[in-house]
């Protein structure tokens, strides 16, 4: 019998009950927000002390991911648990999975933790990827440039996020240095082909034991230094593609058996092609725009999937364009929100703040977020470029 079969898809965790999370970021942090006000009770696991779930958890274990005692009295505490980062260490997976309810299981968190595996799920889902090959050695790597024509992209199968852990190969000359730089991280490595893209979108996905699937409006990503600036939604793509990505984010979703959210990363192409480039088993960045500007939060859905609630509706209610504070926008965020309100805002135009408790504002670093409601994507693109909020140096 398989995990899967395993799943009690009658189960369901009512209000009231105690939710664990595995991690205890900004993530973790506003699922709590979004429970805790359809009543349920949290716990969070994490290292660091007054983390960000931790300071609107009802308690936080403040222990390594790798703490087996840690992990075992999270389990005992809680009814259900949910995790905010995929990367989660495989004893402790197994320990969570004897020993407790985890809906979501451990098969979609070994998929996801190695792109080699996971090409392999997204491909089986009948969905399309860029041509890639796993490479082994720096004459191999040759081969497969000389096959695959450049640029291509060089990326360790496991770990890196925005960013790290991966080289744009432009020249074959570049084959020996690129390896050399990208194999030190002792994993296996995957050589992807440049996808000339004209647009990068995300779907999110819900999916709930008893099988109800629903997905939210496709956003439209703009990154600054491979780090999320802007999602925009609706995405500036023609209509029919924005459907064919939220049925693409659900044919994964089932393929997968998911329980919980999937993020669905996608390339656009010039000609209006959809090619899938990561899968996230959780709440997504690029979803954050959700939490006013949908019926439903990305938060309180994932509360409802794995709880086995029945799902929200996804619905769209105005444009909004979600845009990431990071350490160096922080000092100009603050000076926004201590504005008189007549002065923060346009005509029309509503901004909401969400900080997210973290100690230190360091550059790169994801401090919070700002969701701009507005008549039309235009309308906030331009509140956005106007605020000075976002006006400091990469």
């Amino acid at each position: 019998m398989s995990e899967y079969d395993r799943r009690d898809t009658k189960k369901i965790i009512r209000p009231g009950s105690t939710i664990g999370v595995l991690g205890g970021g900004q993530l973790g942090r506003m699922m709590a927000l979004a429970g805790r006000a359809m009543g349920y009770r949290f716990i969070t696991l994490d290292p660091t002390v007054d983390s960000p779930c931790g300071q609107v958890a009802d308690r936080q274990i403040v222990a390594a991911y790798h703490d087996i005692e840690a992990a075992r009295m999270l389990s005992e505490q809680s009814d259900v648990i949910t995790y905010e980062f995929e990367n989660v260490d495989a004893e402790v997976t197994e320990l969570l999975m004897e020993e407790s309810y985890v809906p979501q299981g451990s098969r979609l968190l070994y998929i996801t933790q190695h792109r080699l595996r996971e090409k392999q799920a997204i491909e089986a889902a009948g969905v399309k990827v860029a041509p890639y090959a796993q490479i082994a050695s720096s004459a191999q790597l040759r081969e497969e440039l000389q096959r695959l024509g450049t640029p291509c992209v060089l990326k360790t199968a496991t770990g890196g996020y925005d960013g790290k852990g991966q080289w744009v190969i432009r020249s074959i000359d570049e084959a020996d240095e690129a390896y050399e730089e990208i194999s030190r991280a002792g994993t296996e490595l995957v050589l992807e082909q440049f996808i000339d893209f004209d647009k990068e979108i995300s779907v999110i996905a819900a999916r709930s034991p008893r099988g109800e699937v629903k997905a939210f409006p496709a956003a439209e990503n703009i990154h600054v230094n491979n780090i999320l600036h802007l999602s925009i939604v609706p995405a500036r793509v023609d209509e029919a593609v924005q459907q064919e990505a939220e049925q693409l984010a659900i044919q994964i979703a089932e393929s997968l058996n998911v329980v919980g959210l999937i993020a669905v990363e996608m390339f656009v192409t010039h000609e209006g092609e959809l090619y899938v480039n990561e899968l996230a088993p959780r709440p997504h960045n690029s979803g954050h725009y959700t939490m006013e500007a949908c019926k439903t939060s990305q938060f309180e859905q994932h509360m409802r999937a794995i709880c086995n609630l029945p799902l929200g509706s996804t619905e769209l209610l105005t444009p909004v364009v979600m845009g990431n504070i990071l350490g160096q926008h922080v000092e100009s965020a603050m000076d926004w929100i201590m504005q008189p309100e007549s002065e923060q805002v346009g005509s029309g135009i509503t901004a909401k703040l969400h900080m997210y408790g973290k100690q230190e504002a360091k550059d790169n670093r994801k401090m919070g977020h700002l969701n701009v409601l507005a008549p039309s994507v235009d309308e906030a693109l331009q509140w956005i470029e106007a605020s000075g909020i976002w006006n400091t140096k990469e």
